[in-house]
């Protein structure tokens, strides 16, 4: 049975009754609507913390979508897992072909910052100053990257950039 049709709270029926019957009347091909129905339950199965599940949906859902802009999502949304899961170079990677299909993804690039911040603090924990400071770079890259692209988000990555002085813009759009 579909993850979709074992939702046991009203407002999950609620959802997937209205996204299937926008599924049934959109004017596109059969291919493109079992793929989202597949991102869908594989939406659904990571918001319930099952990622193997969701992950087996999101795989399913690349092999039938064809859309850049679409399977930029699957992919996006396949590196969260790996972030989740710990597995940071995985996530890295999933988050670097969502961007090449879909430049202008901020989470992705807001994602990968955090990912190379979180790994300039062990490098500074572990004493090495410079190695820290390269990585610190990077996140700020990718920092600045995401907040030009959306320049109301990201507050306390603007406050970083701001206070460690790798920024000394105040707005960024």
């Amino acid at each position: 049975m579909p993850r979709s049709q074992r939702n046991d709270n009203f407002i999950d029926k609620s959802f997937t009754v209205m996204a299937d019957i926008i599924l049934k009347i959109m004017p596109t091909s059969q291919k493109a609507k079992e793929a989202f129905a597949y991102y869908r339950d594989g939406m659904s199965a990571q918001a319930d913390g099952e990622y193997a599940e969701a992950l087996e949906n999101y795989y399913e859902a690349l092999t039938l979508e064809e859309d850049p802009n679409d399977r930029s999502y699957i992919l996006y949304n396949i590196g969260l897992i790996h972030t989740s899961n710990g597995e940071q170079d995985k996530a890295l990677e999933y988050y670097h072909e969502a961007l090449d299909l879909n430049p202008r993804m901020p989470q992705a690039l807001n994602n990968i910052a955090v990912i190379y911040h979180y790994r300039g603090e062990k490098a500074r924990e572990a004493g090495n100053a410079e190695e820290a400071e390269a990585l610190y770079d990077k996140a700020a890259d990718y920092w600045k990257r995401a907040i030009s692209q959306a320049p109301n988000n990201y507050i306390e990555a603007q406050n970083w950039l701001k206070t460690t002085g790798r920024s000394t813009m105040d707005i960024y759009f």
